[in-house]
C-alpha cells in the first residue's frame, strides 16, 4: 500500500518533515559517498559576507549553483560543495564603524587599529545562523560544516604565496597614478570596484572666462563639469590642429572677447556674435592667462596653453581646464609641458585652509560655493544641472574623487593577451557576457590596484627597506618565511595590527626593513579561494589538482568584474588558464514593475517568509522558470501563486489520484510488466513524450539552460500528462476489476510519475522526494538515484505526431465551443477537420468533444468560404503608390487563387499587363463559415462544427448537465470515491422521461443505485435549470 495523500497538503510543513529525515539519513554526505571512484564535477562556491543578511537574489543563486550540483551527483559524477565566507574588507569595517559610531579612517586610528579588529573579526558572523538556516531550508546542499574562511591563518598564508609569485616575476610595483579613491573610507579602488558602484546625478556645469594677460577685454572660453577642481587649475590645453576664433559679444552692455572652437559655437549663449578673428590651436599655445584662484603657491610657471591629443569638439568650448591632481590625461600633459603640480584637497576629500573661502568643505559640496564666487566675480559666463552616470563607492555610497596618489598594483596588463585566450576558453552563460560585457573589460585592461589604505583585510605581504638610499623590497610568501624575521608576536595573527610588528635586516645594507602599512583589496582574497581553501601549496596538493579548474560556478552580474575578474586574473597568471570552465551569470531580482528591489523604497522580500509561506521548492521552481535566469526577473508574489497552483497543484492531483486509486486496486508496482508492445496507443504515446522530454531537458541542461529545460517540463506534466493522459484514462481507473489494461494504466502513470519526480528532483529536491520514495514503497531517498536517461526504444514519433494533431483538432474545437457559447456538455452532430491526409485519433476526439460523427475536408470545401486581403504593412513597402490597385486586385481573387496561394506560399498574378508576385504573408486569408458551421484554423489544420442541434441531442444535453451537477454534489457532500449512492429528482414527467431513457447511463457515471422521481431524504441537494424548468436534486449514501 502506498501512504494515504492528505488532501490538505502542506508543502512548507511537508518540507520540514523531508529536512528532518535527510539529516538522520545523513543523504547529502550519502549522495557525495555513493559516487566515491566516479568522475568528479568540480564547482566552487562565491564566498559571501556573512555580516549582512541574505536576500531573495541569494535564493536565486543558490537555488542554481544547487541543480547543476544535484544534477550532476544524479547523472554519476561525484560532486563535492566546500562553503566559503568571505571575511574582509570595507563591508565588514563599515558594519563596525557603524556600531561603533566612528565616522572614517582617522577616528578608527584614534580608537586603535587592535580593538577595531577584534570588533571586525566578532562580527563577520554577526548573520551566521540566518545564512545556515536559509541555505538549509531553501535546501541547498553544501558543506557548512568545513568552510573556507578568508581570515585564517592558512587562507592568508596561501593568498600570500600567491601575492610573492607576481612579486617575483616582477608583477607588483608602486606607482603615482590618478586612482578612483573613496573620501569617505580614505582609501583607493580598483577598477572593478568602480564598475560596481555608478549612479545616475545631476552635477553643475560651467562655462568661466579665463583672462587673456596680452589681449585686452578677451578671454579664453573654458567648460569644466566639475568646478571644484578650478581651484587647482595651472593651465589650459587645446588641440593644434583645431580651428578657434575669437568671437564679440557684449556681455551685460559691455563689449568682450571670446575665443573657443570654431565647431563649439554653439556654447554660446545666442546668435549675437560676430568673428573677428580665426586662429590654428598651435597659434594659441603659450599664451598665458590669468588665474582663477591665488589660493596656492606654484613652485614653477602655471597658467598658460600648452598641447594637448585628447581635446575634442564634441562638447565643451574646445579648450580644456588642467587640474593635474584629478585627471590622468590632466596628469600626463602637466608633467610633459612642466606645469606645476598641485592636490590642495585632503584625505577626506575636503580642502584645507590654505583654500581659505572654501576651507573644511567636502569638495562636491563646494561647487555651488565656487559657482557663486565666480558669478559675484563677473567670470562665470554660464552654469546648468546635467545628469549623467557617476561612480559611487560600492560600499559606503560617497561619489568618488580621482586622485593623484601612491598605491601598489599588479601589472596585469602584461598578461592580457594570455587573459583574453582563458576567456576564450571559457563557456559563459549566457556567452553575451563573455564576449561582451566580460570580453570588453578585458579589451580595456588596466593595471590592478591592490592596495588599501584600511585595516580589516589580508596585509599585504612586502617589506620596505628603511634606508632610503637603499629602498630594498622582499615579499614573504609563507609562515615560515615570516619566523625568520623579528618581533614576531606570541600568538601569530597574520593581521594588522600584530603583522607590523614583524620586521627584517635588509639583506642589501643592513638597515631594518618594514612591511608596508597597507592592506589588500578583498576581491584578491576571494579570487584565491581555489588554492586557499586546500591550503595550498602549503598542503592538499593532490588534492587541489583534482579540483582545479572548476568545471562550474555561478553569481550575480555584478560579480562579472569582481569575482568573476579575480578567479580568472590570477588563475591565468599561476597556471596559464581560466579557474573555471563554465559560469551561468544570473540578473538581478527586480520587483514586479521593475525597480530595483530597495529598503528605501519598500519593494523588496523576505525570502525566510516566504520560505516558510510557501515552501522552498515554490521558491526555487518560479525563480529558474519565470524567466531565463540571465534576464532579469521581475518578482511578484501573484507568480509564486500560479506556480504552486498551475505546476505543483497539477502534479499534486496527479500524484494523489494515482496513489488512491492504486490503494483501491491494490496495485503493486513491482508485478510483471505489460510489454510495451501489447499496452495501448495512449500509454505508448505518453511513455513516448516521457522518454523525449527526458532527451530534451538533458540536452538543455548541457548548455546549463535551466529555464527552458523546466518549462518544457511544465508543459509536459500540466498539459500532457495531467490534463490530457490522467483526463482521457480515469475510466481505465475507475472501472472494477482488474485486467491488462487497467494493469498497463497503472504501470505507464507509475513509470511516469516517478521519473518525474527524479526530473524535478534538483529544482524541487522535497516534493521529488515526497513523491519518489512512496511510489518506490521505500525510504531511499531519490537524490540517490539516477536522473532519467532517455529510452530511445520507448521514442515514436509517429505516434505523437498523430498524438499532437489530435489534441489541436480536440484544442481548436473547445475553442469553437467556447467562442459560441456551446458547453462540451452539449453533444454536437459532427466536427469536419482539415488534416491534409494526416492521421488522427477519431474516436478520441468524438469523446473529447462530446461530437457523434467525424468528417474530412479539403481546404477547398465548400463548407468554408474564402476571401482574401492585402497585408498593407508588407505590400504598402513592396508597391507603395500601385498598394491601392494591388489591395483591389487582392480582394477580387477568385476561390481557386486562394486555395492555390494557401499551398504554395505564393501566387502570381497580373497587374496593368505585367506579372507580380504575392508571397507568403503578403495576403491575409478569411474564413467564413456558411449557416448552421462554425470554424477555426490554426494555420496547419482547420476545424468545422455543425452546431444545429436536433430533439435528440439537445436531450442528452440535458442528461450530460444532471451527471455533472450530480458529480459535484458528491464532492461538496465529501462522499468517498467509491460510495454507491442513491439519486432522486423533482421534476415534470416529461423531463423525468428523458432522464429515465438514460437511466443505465446515468447510474453508471454517478455509481447510483437507484434514479427515482421524487424528494428524498438527504442533506445534500441542488438546483439546476434546463429548458426554463428549475429541477430539484437528492442524493445520500
Amino acid at each position: 500500500m502506498f501512504k494515504q495523500i492528505d488532501k490538505n497538503f502542506d508543502f512548507s510543513a511537508k518540507e520540514k518533515e523531508i529536512l528532518d529525515f535527510w539529516k538522520k539519513d545523513n543523504t547529502f554526505q550519502k549522495s557525495m559517498d555513493s559516487r566515491e571512484g566516479k568522475e568528479t564535477f568540480v564547482f566552487y562556491e562565491g564566498p559571501p559576507t556573512a555580516n549582512g543578511k541574505p536576500g531573495i537574489h541569494h535564493v536565486l543563486a543558490r537555488t542554481i549553483k544547487d541543480f547543476f550540483c544535484r544534477y550532476k551527483t544524479m547523472t554519476g559524477f561525484q560532486v563535492h560543495r566546500k562553503a566559503g565566507w568571505d571575511t574582509h574588507g570595507l563591508p565588514v569595517e563599515l558594519e563596525v564603524e557603524k556600531a561603533l559610531g566612528l565616522d572614517g579612517k582617522t577616528e578608527v586610528l584614534d580608537y586603535g587599529i587592535e580593538i577595531f579588529n577584534q570588533k571586525c573579526r566578532d562580527s563577520v558572523f554577526k548573520y551566521l545562523d540566518l545564512w545556515e538556516t536559509m541555505t538549509e531550508q531553501m535546501g541547498y546542499w553544501v558543506d557548512q560544516k568545513n568552510p573556507y574562511i578568508t581570515l585564517d591563518n592558512n587562507y592568508i598564508e596561501s593568498v600570500w604565496w600567491i601575492l610573492k609569485q607576481f612579486f617575483e616575476k616582477d608583477m607588483i610595483y608602486k606607482g603615482f597614478k590618478i586612482m578612483p579613491y573613496c573620501p569617505h573610507d580614505e582609501t583607493p579602488l580598483s577598477s572593478h570596484e568602480v564598475s560596481q558602484g555608478y549612479k545616475d546625478v545631476k552635477d553643475p556645469s560651467v562655462y568661466v572666462k579665463m583672462k587673456l594677460k596680452d589681449q585686452e577685454n578677451t578671454s579664453f572660453l573654458v567648460w569644466t563639469t566639475t568646478p571644484w577642481t578650478l581651484v587647482s587649475n595651472v593651465g589650459l590645453a587645446v588641440g593644434e590642429e583645431i580651428d578657434y576664433v575669437k568671437v564679440k559679444i557684449n556681455e551685460n552692455d559691455k563689449t568682450e572677447f571670446l575665443i573657443l572652437a570654431k565647431d563649439r559655437l554653439s556654447a554660446l549663449k545666442n546668435d549675437d556674435y560676430e568673428i573677428v578673428e580665426n586662429y590654428k590651436g598651435k597659434d594659441l599655445l603659450g599664451k598665458e592667462y590669468e588665474g582663477l584662484f591665488n589660493y596656492l603657491e606654484f613652485d614653477k610657471k602655471a597658467w598658460f596653453v600648452v598641447s594637448a591629443d585628447f581635446v575634442t569638439t564634441s562638447d565643451g568650448s574646445g579648450i580644456v581646464h588642467m587640474a593635474p591632481a584629478y585627471g590622468e590625461d590632466d596628469y600626463k600633459t602637466c608633467r610633459a609641458n612642466d606645469l606645476p603640480f598641485v592636490h590642495p584637497v585632503n584625505a577626506q576629500g575636503k580642502f584645507p585652509d590654505e583654500v581659505t573661502e572654501f576651507a573644511g568643505m567636502f569638495v562636491k559640496d563646494a561647487d555651488e560655493h565656487i559657482i557663486m564666487n565666480l558669478k559675484r566675480r563677473g567670470i562665470l559666463y554660464r552654469s546648468q544641472k546635467y545628469e549623467h552616470s557617476y561612480p559611487h563607492c560600492w560600499r559606503c555610497k560617497t561619489p568618488l574623487l580621482y586622485y593623484a596618489r601612491d598605491a601598489w598594483f599588479i601589472e596585469m596588463t602584461k598578461i592580457k593577451e594570455q587573459l583574453l585566450e582563458s576567456n576564450n576558453d571559457t563557456n559563459w552563460f549566457p556567452k553575451e557576457i563573455g564576449t561582451g560585457r566580460f570580453g570588453a573589460w578585458l579589451d580595456n585592461l588596466q593595471d590592478w590596484s591592490l592596495s588599501r589604505d584600511r585595516f580589516w583585510a589580508t596585509p599585504l605581504n612586502i617589506w620596505v627597506c628603511e634606508n632610503s638610499d637603499c629602498n630594498h623590497k622582499k615579499s614573504v610568501g609563507s609562515i615560515e618565511e615570516l619566523k625568520q624575521g623579528k618581533n614576531l608576536p606570541e600568538k601569530l595573527d597574520l593581521h594588522r595590527p600584530y603583522i607590523d610588528s614583524v620586521t627584517f635586516d635588509c639583506e642589501k645594507c643592513g638597515s631594518e626593513m618594514r612591511r608596508t602599512p597597507e592592506v589588500i583589496d578583498c576581491w584578491f582574497d576571494s579570487g584565491s579561494m581555489p588554492y586557499a581553501q586546500h591550503h595550498y601549496p602549503f598542503e592538499n596538493k593532490e588534492l587541489f589538482e583534482k579540483t582545479f579548474p572548476a568545471d562550474f560556478i555561478c553569481e550575480g552580474i555584478d560579480q562579472t568584474r569582481g569575482w568573476f575578474y579575480s578567479l580568472m586574473a590570477i588563475s591565468t597568471f599561476l597556471f596559464g588558464k581560466s579557474a573555471y570552465k563554465n559560469v551561468v551569470v544570473n540578473e538581478l531580482v527586480l520587483d514586479k514593475n521593475a525597480k530595483k528591489m530597495s529598503k528605501s523604497l519598500g519593494n523588496t522580500v523576505d525570502p525566510f517568509e516566504l520560505l516558510d509561506k510557501y515552501g522552498a521548492d515554490i521558491v526555487r521552481w518560479y525563480l529558474v522558470t519565470s524567466n531565463p535566469v540571465w534576464l532579469p526577473i521581475k518578482f511578484d508574489l501573484e507568480g509564486l501563486v500560479e506556480v504552486k497552483r498551475k505546476f505543483f497543484g497539477t502534479l499534486f492531483n496527479t500524484y494523489s489520484f494515482f496513489v488512491l486509486y492504486a490503494n483501491i486496486d491494490e496495485f503493486d508496482p513491482n508485478s510483471e510488466k505489460v510489454d510495451l508492445e501489447n499496452r495501448p496507443d495512449v500509454d505508448r504515446w505518453i511513455l513516448s513524450r516521457m522518454n523525449s522530454v527526458v532527451a530534451d531537458v538533458r540536452e538543455h541542461l548541457e548548455v546549463y539552460d535551466i529555464t527552458k529545460a523546466y518549462k518544457e517540463l511544465t508543459f509536459f506534466v500540466v498539459e500532457e500528462l495531467s490534463n490530457w493522459y490522467v483526463r482521457l484514462n480515469r475510466r481505465r481507473f475507475w472501472k472494477k476489476g482488474s485486467s491488462e489494461d487497467k494493469l498497463s494504466a497503472y504501470q505507464t502513470l507509475h513509470e511516469v510519475l516517478v521519473k518525474v519526480s527524479q526530473l524535478i528532483a534538483p529544482v524541487a529536491p522535497y516534493f521529488s522526494e515526497e513523491i519518489f520514495q512512496n511510489l518506490n514503497l521505500k525510504n531511499e531517498s531519490v537524490h540517490l538515484s539516477d536522473f532519467p536517461t532517455s529510452d530511445e526504444s520507448c521514442i515514436n514519433k509517429a505516434l505523437e505526431a498523430k498524438m499532437e494533431l489530435t489534441r489541436n483538432v480536440v484544442e481548436l474545437g473547445r475553442s469553437l465551443r467556447t467562442v459560441n457559447s456551446l458547453k462540451v456538455r452539449q453533444p454536437l452532430k459532427k466536427i469536419f477537420v482539415e488534416s491534409e491526409g494526416k492521421e488522427l485519433y477519431e474516436d478520441l476526439i468524438k469523446n473529447e468533444l462530446n461530437i457523434k460523427e467525424i468528417g474530412f475536408i479539403d481546404k477547398d470545401s465548400e463548407l468554408v468560404k474564402k476571401s482574401a486581403k492585402a497585408n498593407f504593412a508588407l505590400l504598402g513597402r513592396k508597391y507603395g503608390k500601385q498598394m491601392k490597385e494591388v489591395a483591389k486586385l487582392v480582394g477580387s481573387l477568385s476561390r481557386e487563387q486562394i486555395i492555390s496561394y494557401e499551398k504554395e506560399n505564393k501566387l502570381s498574378v497580373e497587374l496593368n499587363g505585367e506579372k507580380i508576385d504575392l508571397l507568403k504573408d503578403e495576403i491575409i486569408v478569411v474564413n467564413t463559415q456558411t449557416e448552421g458551421m462554425v470554424a477555426e484554423s490554426d494555420g496547419k489544420i482547420m476545424v468545422v462544427l455543425d452546431t444545429v442541434l436536433n430533439e435528440d441531442l439537445i436531450q442528452e444535453g440535458f442528461v450530460r448537465e444532471l451527471v455533472n451537477r450530480v458529480q459535484n454534489l458528491r464532492k461538496v457532500s465529501n462522499f468517498e470515491v467509491l460510495d454507491r449512492i442513491k439519486v432522486s429528482v423533482e421534476c415534470s414527467k416529461e423531463l423525468f422521461v428523458i432522464f429515465k431513457k438514460y437511466e443505465n447511463y446515468i447510474c453508471e457515471e454517478v455509481l447510483s443505485d437507484s434514479f427515482e422521481n421524487g424528494k428524498l431524504e438527504s442533506e445534500s441537494t441542488d438546483t439546476l435549470t434546463l429548458s426554463s424548468e428549475t429541477i430539484k436534486i437528492f442524493i445520500t449514501k
